[in-house]
Formats: C-alpha cells, sequence, structure tokens
C-alpha cells in the first residue's frame, strides 16, 4: 500500500529500480497560452554541486553519464490528467559514487512571457513507485498555494548508511530553471 507523505516526511524507498512520476494540471480559466513545465533532476555530490554538467538531467539531456537517471522526455502540456506527465527513471545500483542526493525539480518554462506561475496550476504531485511492478510506493501532493513561484523543489532522494531514503520538500522559488542551475550546478551557469 502506498504512503501519502506530508512535507518533510521521508520514507525508506529499499528498491533498485524506481520510477519518479511527476504530474500537474493547468489551471485551465483564462489560462491563454499552454502550460509547459518541466521535470529535472540534479545528481549531486557531498558539496551540494553537480559534479559534471552531465549529472544534470532535463529536457535537453536525458540521461546521465552513469545511466542511472533518464528522463521521458518533455511533456509540453501537462495534459495527462489522469497520471505522470513527465517521469524520470532511476536505477540507483547505477549511481555514481560521487553521487550523495538526487533533487527533482518542476519548473514552468517560458513563465515571464506567459505570465505563469504554480498559483495556476493545480494537482501536483510527485510520487516513487516500483519501475518493475509499478506498484506505487509513495506520493507526495503538493498542497500549498505557489502564487509566486516558478520552481519547485518537489522531492529528493538521499543516501544514509547506504541505503536511498526519499524526502518530501514541497519548496518553492522564483526564477524558473535558472534558479536551481545557480544553486546546484553553479560551476556551469
Amino acid at each position: 500500500m502506498a504512503i501519502n507523505l506530508s512535507k518533510g516526511q521521508r520514507v525508506d524507498i529499499g528498491l533498485q529500480k524506481i520510477g519518479v512520476g511527476l504530474g500537474w494540471d493547468p489551471n485551465t480559466a483564462g489560462s491563454g497560452d499552454d502550460f509547459d513545465l518541466d521535470a529535472s533532476a540534479f545528481m549531486i555530490s557531498d558539496n551540494g554541486q553537480v559534479p559534471v554538467e552531465k549529472f544534470f538531467v532535463f529536457y535537453g539531456n536525458q540521461e546521465s553519464p552513469d545511466s542511472a537517471v533518464k528522463s521521458s522526455g518533455d511533456d509540453r502540456t501537462g495534459g495527462n490528467s489522469d497520471g505522470d506527465d513527465e517521469t524520470l527513471f532511476v536505477e540507483l545500483g547505477k549511481v555514481d559514487p560521487r553521487i550523495s542526493e538526487i533533487v527533482f525539480t518542476v519548473t514552468i518554462h517560458e513563465f515571464e512571457e506567459r505570465r505563469q506561475n504554480f498559483g495556476q496550476v493545480r494537482n501536483s504531485f510527485i510520487r516513487i513507485y516500483d519501475a518493475a511492478t509499478n506498484e506505487e510506493i509513495c506520493k507526495y501532493e503538493l498542497d500549498e498555494d505557489f502564487s509566486v513561484e516558478t520552481a519547485v523543489e518537489f522531492g529528493r532522494l538521499y543516501k544514509r548508511g547506504g541505503a536511498w531514503r526519499f524526502e518530501a520538500m514541497g519548496i518553492g522559488h522564483k526564477g524558473g530553471l535558472a534558479t536551481f542551475v545557480s544553486k546546484y550546478a553553479k560551476q556551469f551557469s
């Protein structure tokens, strides 16, 4: 049975191959432009930075150099109302030994031009599931009103004592994807 997480709650993963599904529904009333949200993974080392640029997995780099994280690609509409809009597949056994944490983010593409923010998005979630059986392990539904934020850290996988755990984060930021690039990949921005 899946666990519904609250912000800050943590759970042991106990699997090697997982799917990290992210979903959202754009508010349709008076929205004008389509919403193009992008899921990304920042594979970071103990210093809080990606060790090399390719450990930043997103629509422009869909696979990490260790083949541990792969993106399902860019869903430009968020129109999958009954499931994941974008998925990041993770094989924990393949994660490069330099990586101690994988942070999962969602950002709004062209938020300035389109005048969009997460206050205009509803039913946002991140879920972890067994990639072999599709059985959901845990899910975190974003229930805060991010009326000015254009980027959200949804959750993170992190290593403790040789085991991987997941933490629901739900931290909103302004500035879109550039915010996370300057936070986790300073040397490449």
